[in-house]
C-alpha cells in the first residue's frame, strides 16, 4: 500500500487456491475483506502515475501502450504467483451437460445472504460505484468505472438501470457444468451471492459475455484481462470447480500477459 491506496488491482485471499472446503468455510473464500464490504477489484488512483514500474511477466513483453493500460489494473507478484499455482492445481475435464440448469437452482436472485438488511445486488452497487445516492438499501444513482470496457457508465435506478448489471465472473450456468450441479442448494445460493464472484459492469458487455468462459469471452478492455483471469482462477479454486482444456489454455495465456506493479517508495 502507498498512502492507504491498494497496491494491487486484485484483492483476493492468498489462501483461495487451497483445496475445496466445506460449504461454510469456502463461501466467500476468494476474498479476504469483510463479507459486506468485499472489494473485488480496485483501480489504482492517481498516485500510481509515475510510481509503478511496468514489468511484463511471461513470454514476450507487451508494447508500452499495452503495458500502460494494463498497469491501471496492476497485480502484485504474489497475486500472480498464487494464481499460477491455483491454475496448475485445477482439474481439467470436459464440460458436463447443461441438463437441469435453471437460475432457480442457485436460489433466490440477489438474496440477503449476509443478513445486513440489503440484497446482494445493492451491496455490489454500493461497493463498485462512486458518487452514489442511497436510500435505505437501494442505490438510486452513481457512476461505474467499468472494468470490462474501461469506460465510465452512469447508473440511475429506473427504466435504464440495466445499463449497469451485476456479473457473475464465473457464470452460474458455466459453474453448473463444471461441478456446481453436484453441490447442495445451500452451496449454490452462497456461490451465486458471493461478492468475490460478483462485479458491477457495463450491461451490454455483460450480455455479450453471457455464460461464456475465458476460452469464448474476455473483457474488451485488454488491460483488465489479467485481473479477470486471476479472479476466475481463484474463484474456481475456492469452490472446487474444474476447467476445460481450452479454458485452461486461455487463462494461462492471460496470466502470461499480466503486468506486475512495483511501488517505488520516495524518501
Amino acid at each position: 500500500m502507498v498512502d492507504g491506496a491498494p497496491s494491487s488491482a486484485l484483492e483476493v485471499n492468498r489462501a483461495a487456491h487451497s483445496p475445496a472446503r466445506s460449504p461454510g468455510e469456502r463461501t466467500r473464500a476468494a476474498c479476504h475483506l469483510d463479507p459486506g464490504r468485499v472489494t473485488s477489484w480496485q483501480r489504482p488512483g492517481p498516485w500510481l502515475v509515475g510510481l509503478v514500474a511496468c514489468v511484463a511477466i511471461g513470454a514476450g513483453a507487451p508494447a508500452w501502450s499495452q503495458a500502460r493500460v494494463a498497469a491501471r489494473y496492476a497485480v502484485t507478484a504474489d497475486d500472480l504467483a498464487a494464481g499460477r499455482v491455483a491454475l496448475d492445481a485445477l482439474p481439467v475435464r470436459g464440460r458436463a451437460p447443461s441438463t437441469g440448469y435453471a437460475r432457480e437452482r442457485f436460489g433466490q436472485a440477489w438474496a440477503d445472504v449476509d443478513r445486513n438488511g440489503c440484497d446482494t445486488r445493492n451491496d455490489i452497487l454500493r461497493r463498485d460505484l462512486t458518487d452514489t445516492v442511497v436510500e435505505n438499501c437501494a442505490v438510486l444513482s452513481g457512476t461505474l468505472d467499468d472494468p470490462y470496457t474501461g469506460v465510465p457508465v452512469p447508473f440511475a435506478r429506473g427504466p435504464d438501470s440495466a445499463a449497469v448489471q451485476i456479473d457473475h465472473v464465473v457464470a452460474l450456468s458455466h459453474a453448473w457444468q463444471t461441478g456446481a450441479q453436484q453441490w447442495s442448494a445451500v452451496e449454490r445460493e452462497a456461490f451465486a451471492n458471493d461478492p468475490a464472484n460478483l462485479l458491477a459492469v457495463d450491461g451490454p458487455a455483460n450480455q455479450e459475455k453471457g455464460a461464456g468462459d475465458a476460452a469464448t469471452w474476455l473483457p474488451p478492455n485488454r488491460g483488465y484481462r489479467c485481473v479477470y483471469a486471476l479472479r476466475q482462477v481463484r474463484v474456481k479454486a475456492a469452490y472446487g470447480l474444474w476447467v476445460t482444456a481450452p479454458e485452461r489454455d486461455a487463462l494461462d495465456r492471460e496470466l502470461g500477459r499480466c503486468v506486475v506493479g512495483t511501488t517505488i517508495h520516495r524518501d
